[in-house]
């Protein structure tokens, strides 16, 4: 029992160091001015949104896109067998803008998910030599497209995966949507993902994914991922194998999404992501969900209990160690334009995927897999 206060104190001590330092030196989207990037020098560019039931988001994605006053683009939507006004609102758009085209999904093969078969059809029909594969819910300010293509050459990225400004409304998703900032600032140092060509040393966000051609074809494109659920990870991961360039960078309010919209879209969509996270291993599950409650629960928990827990230091010690857990979500919060205040619930936000991760096994256990807009995804 000694020994778990300095195990908790080295714990915080390194995600501290780490999202200090990646505070600093994230790569952060920047304004372009039109000098910087002139449009004669501007790769051909395809961005690819694959679109499921989202009449709600893609009329505001696309006239984001139609406005970015880029030559050459290519704007692709694939409807996925939508049982809503997806794809008329398309082909409105269709009318008045040639850059933009409707794709009509395929039929799902067998071994497949949803999304990485629409997006594979994508890239096939895609013509540019960057593949821009972004959400339905992305909204892109002016200039934030040519602000990507900056940072992709600036970066030398054969893969650039962009995490979008998260807009967070009700509190499910404030307590929730951030965390997902927290993990990359605090767990990942930039320097080890970008330099460190080892696959576990990769992260990525498939809300914003941008590839050169030629290195989405050499590591076999979505068809290589087919299974995944986390296919943005997985993408990244086959990146490094192939000694290509993964970079990272902060969207800084020019690239914004608002990804789940309220309680229950957000406990479904992280229910699904949560067991794929972690290799659909239990054990790696359980030992994250122990990892968390040591380091953001315990000290609470300690300081509670008082003098009855017999462990030295009370009461400054667990005060500090709860106090540098807040730091930790605070640090990212400010570094990703999140509620900086909303970090001294992480308590809460770390019971709130405790909960997730039930649901996910129980899912698991009952389907053989997740649920999620109406199908049941299995990872093979």
């Amino acid at each position: 029992m000694m020994f778990l206060p300095w195990m908790v104190t080295l714990g915080l001590t390194v995600l501290l160091a780490i999202a200090i330092t990646n505070h600093r030196r994230f790569p952060r989207l920047h304004p372009v001015a039109a000098e910087d990037a002139p449009l004669s020098t501007l790769p051909k560019v395809s961005v690819l949104i694959p679109a499921r039931n989202e009449a709600a988001h893609i009329g505001d994605a696309l006239e984001d896109l139609t406005q970015q006053a880029f030559p050459g683009l290519e704007i692709l939507v694939l409807d996925d067998h939508s049982e809503d006004a997806t794809a008329e609102i398309v082909c409105a758009f269709m009318r008045r803008a040639p850059e933009v085209r409707l794709l009509c999904g395929k039929a799902l093969p067998a071994g497949w998910t949803g999304k990485n078969w629409a997006c594979a059809q994508l890239a096939a029909a895609a013509t540019g030599d960057i593949l821009l594969f972004a959400d339905a819910d992305v909204r892109w300010r002016p200039g934030a497209l040519r602000s990507v293509l900056h940072a992709m050459e600036m970066l030398d990225a054969d893969l650039l995966t962009v995490w979008p400004t998260q807009i967070t409304v009700t509190w499910m998703e404030r307590l929730t949507v951030p965390l997902m900032a927290m993990a990359v600032m605090a767990y990942l140092p930039i320097w080890l993902a970008h330099t460190f060509y080892h696959p576990l040393a990769a992260a990525a966000n498939g809300q914003c994914m941008a590839f050169r051609r030629s290195a989405y074809e050499v590591i076999g494109g979505h068809a290589a991922v087919r299974a995944a659920i986390v296919e943005d990870v997985r993408l990244a991961q086959k990146i490094k194998e192939a000694g290509l360039h993964l970079r990272m960078a902060d969207g800084s309010g020019l690239v914004i999404c608002r990804m789940y919209r309220g309680a229950r879209e957000a406990l479904d969509g992280y229910t699904k992501n949560i067991f794929a996270g972690h290799g659909n291993r239990l054990s790696l599950l359980a030992l994250s969900t122990l990892f968390h409650w040591s380091l953001f629960l315990a000290p609470w928990l300690w300081l509670g209990l008082g003098r009855s827990w017999p462990l030295p230091g009370w009461p400054l010690w667990p005060l500090a160690l709860g106090f540098a857990g807040v730091a930790v979500r605070a640090i990212t919060a400010h570094a990703t334009r999140q509620r900086v205040g909303d970090a001294v619930l992480l308590p809460v936000s770390v019971l709130i995927f405790t909960w997730i991760a039930g649901r996910a096994l129980w899912q698991q256990l009952r389907y053989g897999g997740v649920r999620w807009k109406g199908r049941l995804i299995r990872e093979r």
